[in-house]
């Protein structure tokens, strides 16, 4: 059904009001968010629920909750209404051209890239790269970022993905537990404790069958929740852990770390760097992907002097 330019937009009063109710939970707190009074935020949503022929909030008294319509229209309205912000807030202040936001999972910010840097204030001085830590996948429109160092699969809602690497998990120990317990096999590693991410319970009964073997009951095998903590784990002689090889590069460089038996567990895994199409635009986003391929071009898991 065809729908009317102007009765397809609703004023934006409206819909101002409805967003900051649906995610305040509140219309007494949404008006003070708006500095307008409770009656004027109820009055606005009351002729937009008019306007869309839809109740968007159940009600009981004076309480009110988001309902299953509310919800959905929250979902579709929501990204327009974050980027209509964002293109005003450029237009209104433009962004610097020499300055990025960039989203990386804690791991590679410390072990990957952060020690690349200097290569990169080398190449452009100018340049200015804002890195936060972020695990979770979020909405480019509603945040601030140009782009976000992804892991998995280049699945990140409306996003453009560029291929960084593939993950590459590789098995380790301490170069004394090594000795200790003569480890030059596969089936030596069975001697010492063994290791987990907690997300890859499954990992060491994989890596074993690589080799033919049918190891024991790996369900129950001690965890830990990030893979740097795995580390130092390992590093201290508590056993033997699959690790990926770029974060655990400096121990491995300074002997820390030893790869006993060189039989790479294959996963499907790999980074990304994931950015909306909108950061075609910013040419300091440009200038770090152009460095950023060039640093993975063969070279994802070199060792940083």
């Amino acid at each position: 059904m065809k729908i009317d330019d102007r009765r397809g937009l609703p004023p934006m009063a409206m819909l101002h009001c409805f967003e900051m109710a649906a995610q305040l939970g509140s219309f007494t707190r949404a008006g003070a968010a708006l500095q307008l009074t409770q009656s004027a935020v109820s009055r606005h949503i009351s002729n937009l629920e008019q306007w869309l022929d839809a109740p968007l909030f159940d009600r009981n008294g004076r309480r009110v909750a988001l309902n299953e319509t509310g919800r959905l229209y929250l979902e579709e309205i929501g990204p327009a209404l974050a980027a209509i912000r964002r293109a005003t807030g450029r237009m209104i202040d433009p962004e610097p051209e020499h300055i990025i936001e960039l989203a990386v999972l804690p791991g590679f910010g410390m072990r990957w890239l952060a020690p690349r840097l200097p290569r990169l204030t080398q190449r452009h001085p100018d340049l200015v790269v804002n890195i936060a830590a972020r695990v979770d996948i979020f909405d480019f429109p509603r945040e601030p970022f140009h782009a976000a160092i992804h892991v998995g699969k280049p699945d990140w809602p409306g996003a453009e993905h560029d291929l960084l690497f593939h993950e590459e998990v590789v098995p380790v120990i301490s170069p004394a537990l090594q000795a200790e317990h003569a480890i030059s096999r596969a089936e030596d590693l069975l001697k010492v404790p063994l290791l987990v991410q907690s997300r890859r319970r499954d990992a060491w009964a994989r890596w074993f069958a690589l080799s033919g073997i049918s190891a024991p009951d790996m369900q129950n095998l001690p965890s830990l929740s990030h893979f740097l903590m795995l580390a130092q784990s390992v590093k201290a002689g508590g056993g033997a852990a699959l690790l990926p090889s770029f974060l655990i590069a400096p121990e491995l460089e300074a002997g820390e770390l030893v790869i006993p038996v060189n039989r790479p567990l294959p996963e499907d895994r790999s980074y990304w760097l994931a950015f909306p199409e909108s950061s075609h635009k910013i040419r300091a986003f440009a200038l770090f992907r152009e460095w950023l391929h060039e640093e993975c071009a063969g070279k994802a898991n070199d060792i940083i002097a």
